[in-house]
């Protein structure tokens, strides 16, 4: 379990701070296999994730709604077959949160 997956979400509001170029690469030690990606102009994490089949990636994407749901902050997920593509972002302030690093974090024990 990674340090980072073990804090607390916060409550984030459109006008909490985004994280900090010094801020990314610290919580990014814990995540080395997320990408940093921009969409209209919005930084966000993403990861790609492989599985054998398609019920495996459904099964996991379920697991991923589950942490989701209990933290109060959701990703886009796309499921295909023998794949999973999850993007955190928070959405209210179009940028990246602690929130979406921890959730990162959570989403690789998940796949483990």
């Amino acid at each position: 379990m990674s340090q980072l997956s073990e804090q607390a979400c916060e409550a984030c509001r459109w006008d909490a701070p985004h994280v900090t170029p010094e801020e990314i690469e610290t919580y990014r030690a814990d995540i080395p296999d997320w990408q940093i990606v921009e969409r209209d102009g919005i930084m966000q994490l993403e990861r790609v994730f492989k599985f054998r089949n398609f019920k495996q990636a459904l099964a996991f994407t379920n697991r991923v709604g589950d942490i989701a749901e209990e933290a109060g902050h959701h990703p886009a997920l796309l499921t295909e077959w023998g794949k999973v593509t999850v993007t955190w972002w928070s959405h209210e302030m179009k940028g990246l949160h602690k929130n979406d690093f921890i959730l990162a974090a959570r989403t690789d024990e998940v796949a483990q």
